[in-house]
């Protein structure tokens, strides 16, 4: 069983929720950190890291000697990462989405396969709990290829948890997409809940079965409470405003181990999202 962990904006709670549910399971579970931009749930699980690979992109290379300036790469390429000007071809790699038609359409075999650094993946363990996360290159601005080389760790015969990235863009849907269930992580405000709006929209696209947490629960208004009525959505938990939880997160700690009577809570969650994945439309 897949499950993603996403959130309509940043600063709600996800990788809270994340490493803490993978940590209350424990052995057999795996936990892929894609939100490659800015991956911080190796400083709650502090893992061993005992593998780095390096993920690179495909691009194009052009043999100047052989190309007869045709413009068929240029017409073909959308991205406009490959053009004709001129009496020369240019590259522009960051924009290039590896999809390999200017090297198909080459009538001269000119173009050649090249490559375009990413970033890094890293593997280890904590506690029983296999740990696999990106690392985005510095001033790379496609992370969607490096989201879906971590997502290809996914072994089948474990529990998989994804810290997706926030948002609703296209990171988000290659973290989610294929998943057995969402669980949205907002707060009772009104920012948390326009972008509620926004995943939700984005997770009924990609038709999987949802839940949500409420984070820092007794604060703000109901109006997040109203809308998951409104559309069947399922509250799967709710997190309070806790001194004693927003210490342990200043401090990197897991709530689990500092307050050890929600190791219960996130079991229990657990089996509420399976009895969801089973049937969407059974409610908590």
């Amino acid at each position: 069983m897949i499950i993603s962990i996403a959130s309509g904006k940043g600063g709600t709670g996800k990788t809270t929720v994340a490493t803490n549910l993978a940590l209350s399971i424990g052995t057999g579970v795996q936990l892929l950190d894609c939100d490659v931009e800015e991956p911080n749930a190796y400083l709650f699980l502090h893992p061993k890291f005992d593998e780095t690979l390096l993920v690179t992109a495909s691009v194009p290379e052009v043999d100047k000697d052989k190309c007869d300036l045709c413009g068929k790469c240029d017409e073909i390429c959308r991205f406009r990462a490959i053009v004709r000007i001129g009496e020369t071809v240019l590259t522009f790699p960051e924009l290039c989405h590896s999809c390999g038609g200017c090297m198909a359409v080459c009538p001269r075999g000119a173009i050649t396969e090249g490559a375009r650094e990413l970033g890094i993946i890293q593997k280890g363990f904590c506690n029983g709990i296999e740990f696999i996360h990106g690392k985005l290159r510095v001033g790379e601005a496609m992370s969607p290829p490096l989201i879906r080389k971590v997502r290809s760790f996914t072994r089948p015969d474990k529990l998989t948890i994804i810290d997706a990235p926030p948002g609703t863009s296209c990171p988000v849907i290659a973290a989610m997409k294929d998943t057995d269930f969402v669980v949205l992580v907002t707060e009772p405000t009104p920012f948390g809940l326009h972008d509620l709006e926004l995943a939700v929209g984005a997770v009924r696209v990609l038709d999987i079965p949802c839940g949500l947490i409420i984070n820092r629960s007794d604060m703000g208004d109901h109006k997040v409470r109203s809308y998951a009525d409104e559309q069947g959505l399922p509250i799967l938990m709710e997190i309070p405003f806790d001194k004693r939880i927003a210490v342990a997160y200043s401090r990197g700690e897991m709530i689990v181990k500092v307050m050890p009577e929600w190791k219960e809570k996130f079991l229990a969650l657990l089996q509420n999202i399976k009895r969801l994945a089973n049937n969407p439309g059974a409610g908590v």
